[in-house]
């Protein structure tokens, strides 16, 4: 068997930016781009780097989301009302079955780490 390869987030890697589905934008014309650096073999659990631009869209998470905001501003509004303002440096989780909005009010980058059960 062989030994598993420890995995680099040091360099920067980033995807294509890719709009958010228009059904779901708010505001904004967000674009986010997505660097996916590891995949388990279940394919149940996924960690990365993230970034979008500024802009508001509806969310509903169906996977726990570990994330830890490494540049920007942004804030998470569920649909009870509760906001969250949260900015380069803080580290959150989002659970599954959160609904409501993400809206990046400085573009922003996070590494993330998601288990979709």
């Amino acid at each position: 068997m062989l030994n598993p390869q420890i995995i680099d987030f040091c360099t920067p890697n980033l995807g294509a930016e890719s709009p958010i589905d228009a059904d779901k934008v708010v505001s904004g014309s967000p674009l986010t781009q997505l660097d996916n650096r590891y995949s388990d073999p279940t394919d149940h659990f996924h960690c990365g780097i993230w970034a979008s631009t500024v802009g508001k869209w509806t969310i509903h998470y169906t996977e726990h989301e570990f994330c830890h905001l490494l540049a920007g501003r942004v804030r998470l509004t569920a649909d009870d009302g509760t906001v969250r303002d949260l900015s380069a440096g803080d580290a959150f989780v989002i659970p599954a079955g959160f609904r409501g909005t993400w809206e990046t009010l400085e573009n922003a980058r996070k590494y993330y780490a998601l288990y979709q059960p």
